[in-house]
């Protein structure tokens, strides 16, 4: 079980990742949005979406052409929930995250 532990302290090391899981918390999101949001390339978010889901931290469903991808923390991992609770509220009052809810939020368009 450490070994869980020690992964997904590698996965939130990075910053777009910890930013992700934040826009997460607030509804599931697909990758074109994320990369509206987010600023960055869709290959780039993919991969850190890759790298989340494979830690157990979210999940992906197909609704038609799109996947969304939704915080649902894997029983697998018994670390995932409690570390996602601690990251959604540490992650509360910083700038950039406000930012990206504006962005979220401002523009309404489907997830």
């Amino acid at each position: 079980m450490l070994y869980q532990l020690q992964e997904i302290f590698k996965v939130l090391s990075d910053g777009t990742r910890l930013r992700i899981l934040k826009l997460l918390s607030l509804r599931p999101l697909c990758v074109y949005r994320l990369t509206e949001i987010l600023g960055a390339s869709q290959s780039s978010v993919s991969r850190h979406l890759s790298v989340l889901k494979r830690t157990g931290l979210i999940r992906d469903a197909r609704e038609g052409q799109r996947v969304r991808y939704r915080i649902e923390p894997s029983d697998s991992n018994p670390y995932a929930r409690r570390i996602l609770e601690l990251v959604d509220e540490l992650l509360e009052g910083e700038e950039v995250v406000a930012k990206d809810r504006e962005r979220l939020l401002g523009t309404e368009a489907p997830g």
